[in-house]
């Protein structure tokens, strides 16, 4: 396909795209998906809902055409799609894709790291938010503790994975396990990601009272460390990148609240059903996958996807208040993928 990059009308490149396979998980994270709302009884997508793995590898083919290179895999959990590695190979296979990487709580990554890895799969983010067996459980939802994704996270590396960790902190919940997991990950030569808490969706109570910024974090690790910023390795890299001094293993920080960076937002996101998004704070999504189904041609849906990203204007963080957290309709992290 000869297809032109895209811009949007910010002139932000495509260049990621975030694939939801499932919008189920075996976590109940406060900040994504609380079990006061996530319950017993929650009714998630019928199987027959999802995109299958033709649909989405033809649309990952499609993306690809437009500019994007950078593959990314959520949830929900992701690991919780059956057959998943048979997705990993097809997405790689697609000519273009240069960069492919999967986000998971790790709670099935024993089993799993072997097929993935088979399957051409080498980069893993893996959330954890605390090291203390009795805190990570109570902010699981689950009861899951700590020890067993560290196990998890060792047997990855040892499979030959590169994996960098995960944490979302909220003052009064995990802040005293910034110092812990900072040296317990560079101990182990692992990238640690401080990842600020978001108000993404509607459901995690959040408020700007709670958000612990990438400043805070930063002081509270240099009276521990030694720390020297990075340039950035290409536009549109989210993170903030530190390195501890005398090594080669880095920290990063995500400031989607402090330090908004919606200018060089390159990444566009898929839902599980085929909903096209391309804000993580979106209200609403185009449907693919209705196209697909009713035998859309490779060009309607490359136009569709070409309309949708030149008219984008999506700035969210930047134009942030109380009012827009308050009264703007969010559609679920868990179901778009963070």
């Amino acid at each position: 396909m000869n297809a032109h990059p895209l811009q949007d009308q910010l002139r932000r490149p495509i260049h990621d795209l975030r694939i939801s396979v499932t919008d189920r998980c075996n976590f109940r994270c406060s900040y994504c998906m609380p079990k006061e709302v996530f319950g017993d009884d929650y009714a998630f997508l019928p199987a027959s809902e999802l995109l299958t793995f033709e649909e989405i590898c033809r649309l990952t083919k499609l993306f690809v055409s437009l500019g994007g290179s950078k593959i990314r895999l959520t949830g929900g959990e992701p690991l919780m799609r059956r057959n998943l590695p048979e997705l990993v190979a097809g997405i790689l296979a697609i000519g273009g894709v240069k960069d492919m990487g999967l986000t998971t709580n790790g709670v099935l990554l024993g089993g799993q790291a072997a097929p993935l890895y088979a399957a051409g799969l080498r980069r893993l983010n893996v959330s954890l938010d605390a090291l203390e067996p009795e805190r990570f459980g109570r902010m699981n939802g689950r009861g899951f503790k700590s020890g067993l994704i560290l196990q998890h996270i060792d047997h990855a590396v040892e499979a030959g994975f590169e994996v960098k960790v995960n944490m979302v902190v909220q003052r009064g919940v995990n802040e005293s396990e910034i110092v812990p997991m900072a040296a317990y990950f560079k101990d182990k030569n692992i990238t640690m990601r401080f990842i600020e808490f978001m108000d993404a969706g509607n459901d995690n109570g959040w408020s700007y009272e709670k958000v612990v910024t990438k400043r805070e974090i930063l002081e509270r690790l240099q009276g521990s460390f030694e720390l020297e910023a990075q340039d950035h390795n290409y536009f549109g890299e989210v993170a903030k990148r530190y390195r501890y001094k005398g090594s080669c293993t880095e920290i990063g920080f995500i400031t989607s609240v402090s330090e908004s960076f919606c200018s060089s937002c390159t990444r566009a996101r898929l839902s599980s059903d085929g909903k096209l998004y391309t804000c993580l704070f979106a209200s609403d999504g185009f449907d693919l996958r209705a196209m697909l189904r009713s035998g859309a041609s490779d060009q309607s849906l490359l136009q569709a996807i070409r309309d949708i990203w030149e008219q984008r204007i999506d700035r969210y963080s930047d134009e942030r208040t109380e009012q827009t957290v308050k009264n703007r309709t969010k559609i679920s992290m868990s179901y778009i993928g963070g």
